[in-house]
């Protein structure tokens, strides 16, 4: 069905089918297609302190821990993710809870009135979606997630109060452009002229650096403008407060989340024009939970771990991780896109990993199990300790009875498998499903 024919009373799902099937691409980069329908829209968001958080890994993560010191603060939070486990709603949330299905389609609806034929991406829809709920709901704080490079995402059409950047690594070449400097570029794209920038990559590339300077931008780098340092049970960070004076935050609590992740967000916290208190910021991280990183899961009384660890840099964060735990034997149930890089993924993770579950995702981009089991061939993985799976749903059927009683599960490799999974499992934290 065509979004034409669709209105403010049409289901959810039919508007989502409409709109992935109305653009020829799933992703077109450029920002001139959504400048002129935003141009028609009422998207007013003067009212809410925007965040744009772009980079290679830890955008979610950023955004949730964020996200949860702020509301520990009492502030109204809107985040804008990307992508979504079950429903769509998840990419759009107030105050820590997913919108309501007819406040997405309401917006799809004034969207369409306004587009008079010009093409948009499945992604674009999305976010001048959310752009319109947050200009009609009016929260105290956006937190919004570059979903590909930065400069020529639809999210960079916001101009960011603060723009943080995680991590600059090789991934999305094909897009961003062959090594750190070309993707560093990319992402340094959603700086602003005077603004405040954060950049949590500890080695940021002389792109970044580069392009910061032209602008004017009041870059905050780690190992410059703030470090931190773990201690057994805890951990400290040091900084500059907006007035650029140094100040220190002391025996932190150790959130879920990747500390380097954290950090960053701490520097991004004394530039946000409200009153957080070091109690707050600690509830804040005490609370952080997000869906499929790190997180704790069971399986037919079995401990396992879900991870979406689907490039390098964020698979060698996750054998760091699992470096750290004691465990007679990790099994990893690993499922992968082929246009990632898999033999480095597979490369970082062969020191903690005894037993390989390599699975078939059924998505166009999807790689074969017997694709993983090449890779792990060449790396001279014994055979004996690879075992081929068509799904999924197939490998955590049969994965029970090959555990031992200490044996430690991993699921990683892409948000498809992570999703999967999440449908089998035991979730230890939250609901399922």
């Amino acid at each position: 069905m065509s979004p034409e024919l669709l209105n403010a009373d049409s289901p959810l799902s039919e508007w989502l089918a409409a709109i992935e099937a109305c653009h020829p691409a799933e992703i077109e980069l450029g920002l001139d297609r959504m400048r002129q329908v935003a141009e028609r829209l009422p998207l007013q968001l003067e009212q809410s302190f925007r965040i744009v958080v772009g980079g290679t890994n830890g955008k979610g993560t950023s955004i949730r821990l964020l996200e949860s010191i702020l509301l520990a603060a009492g502030y109204s939070v809107g985040t804008y993710t990307s992508p979504h486990f079950f429903r769509y709603n998840e990419r759009i949330s107030l105050s820590g809870q997913p919108v309501e299905d007819a406040l997405i389609c309401a917006a799809f609806a004034q969207i369409e009135a306004v587009r008079e034929g010009i093409p948009l991406t499945y992604f674009e829809y999305g976010t001048l979606a959310a752009l319109l709920i947050f200009a009609q709901q009016r929260p105290d704080v956006l937190l919004l997630e570059i979903g590909l490079g930065g400069r020529l995402d639809s999210v960079n059409l916001v101009d960011a109060d603060i723009a943080l950047v995680t991590t600059i690594a090789l991934d999305h070449t094909e897009w961003l452009g062959p090594d750190r400097e070309s993707i560093g570029f990319e992402k340094a794209g959603i700086f602003r002229p005077a603004q405040v920038a954060v950049c949590g990559d500890p080695q940021p590339p002389q792109s970044l650096l580069d392009h910061a300077a032209r602008l004017g931008t009041r870059l905050h780098c780690h190992g410059q403008a703030y470090q931190y340092q773990v201690e057994p049970s805890c951990w400290s960070w040091g900084g500059l407060d907006a007035q650029g004076d140094r100040f220190v935050l002391a025996d932190l609590p150790r959130p879920r989340l990747p500390l380097q992740n954290a950090a960053a967000v701490l520097q991004v916290l004394p530039f946000i024009p409200l009153a957080i208190t070091p109690a707050q910021i600690a509830e804040g991280l005490r609370r952080a939970q997000l869906t499929g990183r790190m997180q704790p899961a069971r399986l037919a009384g079995h401990d396992c771990i879900l991870d979406v660890a689907h490039n390098p840099e964020s698979a060698q964060y996750l054998a760091q991780a699992l470096a750290e735990g004691t465990t007679s034997e990790t099994h990893l149930l690993l499922g992968m896109l082929a246009d990632k890089d898999m033999h480095a993924v597979c490369e970082q993770l062969l020191p903690v990993v005894q037993r390989w579950h390599l699975v078939t995702l059924h998505t166009p981009r999807g790689a074969t199990a017997a694709q993983l089991k090449q890779i792990l061939d060449s790396l001279g993985v014994n055979s004996e300790s690879v075992a081929e799976y068509d799904s999924v749903a197939s490998a955590l059927a049969q994965l029970p009875a090959r555990l031992g009683a200490r044996s430690r599960l991993v699921i990683a490799g892409s948000f498809f498998t992570v999703s999967d999974a999440l449908q089998k499992v035991e979730w230890v934290d939250g609901d399922q499903g």
